[in-house]
Formats: C-alpha cells, sequence, structure tokens
C-alpha cells in the first residue's frame, strides 16, 4: 500500500484471478494457535487449514504447543484428512524442540513435495517458519493477525524477528488494511494482500433452542425496555471494555441498557465492576466455545467492539453473519468493512465521549435493519468459501518464488 495511509488505493493490487490448482500444493503451516487451543485465533487457523484441506490442497501443520497434551505424539507425523499434524512441545526450551522439528523435516520422504511454509501470526511461528522456509526451499508466506505485528513492531526484542519474517517472506497477507499500509510502509518490497476473515455461514447460525434460551434468559434477567449489548471474547486493554463501561455510565443512558459481559476480563474491568458495577446492570460469563456463545448472541441487540486497535476479530464475523449490529470504534478491520449508521453505529478508537454519542444513537434505533445489513456484508464479503480462495489466490502467486538453490541435498544429488 502507498505511505498515505490506511484507506490509500494498493500500490500493488491484490490480483484475484491467480490460476491455481489446489491438488499441487502443499503447505507446511507452522502455527502456535490450533485446536484444541481455545479463542479466536485457533478458531481462525482452524478455520483456513480446513478451507484449504477442504479445496484439495495438502496442509501439514506444525503446531508449537507448550507441552504434550494427553492423546498428542510429539515431532511425529499424525495422518489427518488432507494432510498431517506434527506437534512440538516448546515446554522449556524452544530452540531445542525447534531442532527436534527440523529433525522430523529433514528426514520426512516427503518434504520434497512441499511448496510453501506459512506462519501463521504469533512470534514463535515467525521466528520459526522463516528458518523452515529457507532450509527446505520454498517461499515463505507471512499470515499477521493483528496482535502479531502490533505487539511486535514497538519491541526492541520482538521487532527484529518480526522484520525478519517479513523481510523473508514472498508475500504477507493482513486481514485488515491499515495492516496492510503498515507493513508495506516499513517493507516497501515485500508483496502485501489484505484478506478478511470468514465464516462459514451453513455452519454458524440460530438453531430454536438458541432463540428460546435468549428470551427466557430475557424475561428473566433484563427489565422491560431495556436493550442487551454484549462485549464477547478475550476482553484484554486492547479490546477497549474499560473505555466502554466508562462510556455508558457517562452517557446518561445506562439505566437503558443490560451489558453482557461474555470472556476473559483484563484486572482492570473487574476493579471497575467491584467499585461501579452497581450502578450498571450487567451480567457476566466466563469464556465461552464459540457455539456456546449462540444464545447470548440472540439476546443481544448489539454487540459492541471498542477496540483501540485490532485485526478484524472473530466477534465482528459471528454477529454479522447472525445478524446483530454493531457498535464499533472504526478501526482496522472494523473500519474496512462496516458503514456507519448502515451495518453499525461507528465511532474514533479511544474517544470516550464519541463511544457515549454512539451508544445513545444505537439506543435510539431500531437495530433490525442494521443487523439485516451485516448480515449481507457477511454473504457477501466474509464467507468462508471466499477467504479460502482468497489464500488459494495468494499461494497461487507465490508458487513460483522458491529459492534458486533447491531444496536440501538436491545439488549434492542425495
Amino acid at each position: 500500500m502507498t505511505p498515505e495511509g490506511p484507506h490509500a488505493p494498493l500500490a500493488r493490487p491484490p490480483r484475484t484471478g491467480d490460476a491455481v490448482d489446489p491438488a499441487a500444493l502443499r503447505v507446511l503451516w507452522v502455527t502456535e494457535t490450533y485446536p484444541p487451543s481455545r479463542g479466536g485465533m485457533a478458531q481462525s487457523c482452524d478455520r483456513i487449514v480446513r478451507g484449504l484441506r477442504g479445496a484439495g490442497a495438502t496442509v501439514d501443520v506444525l503446531q508449537l504447543v507448550p507441552a504434550v497434551r494427553p492423546g498428542q505424539e510429539a515431532f511425529r507425523f499424525v495422518a489427518r484428512s488432507g494432510g498431517r499434524d506434527l506437534v512440538c512441545p516448546i515446554e522449556e526450551d524452544p530452540a531445542h524442540a525447534l531442532n527436534r522439528a527440523w529433525n522430523a523435516l529433514e528426514r520426512d520422504p516427503r518434504r520434497h513435495e512441499l511448496t510453501h511454509v506459512v506462519a501463521f501470526g504469533g512470534i514463535r511461528p515467525l521466528t520459526a517458519a522463516p528458518v523452515l522456509a529457507a532450509w527446505l526451499g520454498v517461499p515463505l508466506v507471512t499470515l499477521l493477525r493483528g496482535n502479531d505485528f502490533d505487539t511486535g513492531v514497538f519491541s526492541a526484542r520482538r521487532r527484529p524477528i518480526l522484520d525478519d519474517a517479513l523481510r523473508r517472506s514472498a508475500l504477507v497477507a493482513t486481514v485488515s488494511r491499515d495492516k496492510a499500509w503498515r507493513v508495506a510502509a516499513l517493507h516497501p518490497d515485500v508483496p502485501v494482500r489484505w484478506i478478511p476473515n470468514g465464516i462459514d455461514l451453513a455452519d454458524w447460525t440460530f438453531a430454536p433452542s438458541d432463540h428460546a434460551r435468549a428470551a427466557a434468559w430475557r424475561a428473566e434477567h433484563v427489565a422491560p425496555g431495556r436493550r442487551v449489548i454484549g462485549l464477547v471474547g478475550q476482553l484484554k486493554p486492547k479490546k477497549g471494555g474499560l473505555l466502554l463501561l466508562d462510556a455508558l455510565r457517562r452517557s446518561g443512558r445506562h439505566d437503558e441498557v443490560h451489558l453482557v459481559l461474555a470472556g476473559e476480563l483484563d484486572a482492570a474491568m473487574g476493579d471497575w465492576l467491584a467499585t461501579h458495577g452497581a450502578d450498571l446492570a450487567v451480567t457476566t460469563l466466563p469464556f465461552l466455545d464459540r457455539f456456546e456463545l449462540l444464545p447470548w448472541y440472540a439476546a443481544c441487540d448489539w454487540v459492541a467492539i471498542p477496540s483501540f486497535y485490532d485485526g478484524l476479530p472473530n466477534v465482528l464475523i459471528e454477529a454479522a453473519a447472525l445478524g446483530v449490529p454493531m457498535i464499533a470504534a472504526d478501526v482496522a478491520g472494523m473500519a474496512d468493512v462496516l458503514v456507519d449508521g448502515e451495518s453499525a453505529v461507528l465511532f474514533p478508537p479511544g474517544d470516550e465521549d464519541a463511544c457515549a454519542a454512539a451508544l445513545r444513537r444505537a439506543l435510539d434505533l431500531d437495530p433490525a435493519p442494521l443487523g439485516a445489513a451485516a448480515r449481507r456484508l457477511a454473504v457477501g464479503e466474509l464467507d468462508a468459501r471466499t477467504e479460502t480462495r482468497r489464500y488459494l489466490e495468494a499461494l497461487a502467486a507465490t508458487a513460483a518464488a522458491g529459492l534458486a538453490s533447491g531444496r536440501p541435498g538436491e545439488e549434492q544429488g542425495t
């Protein structure tokens, strides 16, 4: 992207017609967030891998895990539908573990079939994948999800790792346009694509029981006339939960709202609720797996995403697919896909007064038309099949970018 800003035209527009035979692709996918891990990153990783495998590509997943779980085998390939899994327990010595993972890869008779190495966010994949791609003699594709870039770019310790991965990449893909612009501004010679997250629309829908549970909960716990606003996910400081709470108090309309806080609250939010929570109607829930959230989405009139900075949160896509409109910060992936007054009520990130005004606007609106527009957005732009196609095109665009020296051992005739 050009240096003028995140919404300026792309200097290298994404190609959308790259011919690709998925069956010709064999990808080594390096990640530290993959099921059975929980959270949005693991969900996204699983969805993209399943999409590529389902389209006919072969994906071997190198899982960098804290420790081996029951039933897992370390440093051995385990066959899966559409590929294999190789578990690498990091434990206390990541360098030792990654050398052991390389031993397994180097002796794998199928390593010569690999066409790409993909780094899926996180500091350890960004550390390991460039090395593995160089040793395997295949192009590196780096997928930045948001937090990996945001925490790395201003960190004296992590910045060299991030920069090395970006410089070595045949392609960098980001989930928001502002991240694509920032990468391009720092590394103008690296091709960058914007590939937003997707969702399986057939798999993510309300059942009658979800509506029934939502209605029963509202009848028991929500005072008549109150709107339910949900804040969902891992509620870290960057997610703006504390800003939302302060803005709601300042809006003068907090007595018209019932808040649902579904996820892991950061300490500051917990302290705030202990001090001021008596003034608000609040339901707090533990971190829930995504399908456990369906009745709670059904109970919400609005979903709030007040992030200071972000990528393209899964909660946005999930809410949009279910037809729940959003009160969101006009930043990153939210700015890419949401339209103020059409599918969401937007406000500048970090602006408490503007957030309070957005809350007042939302309470005066009928959420149903905005929810219908959010659903149309999900169908048109955020479907998982569209996401898979875009990743296949990205892999096709880099298929010819292998190292000229070939794969290890080939020149020696071994």
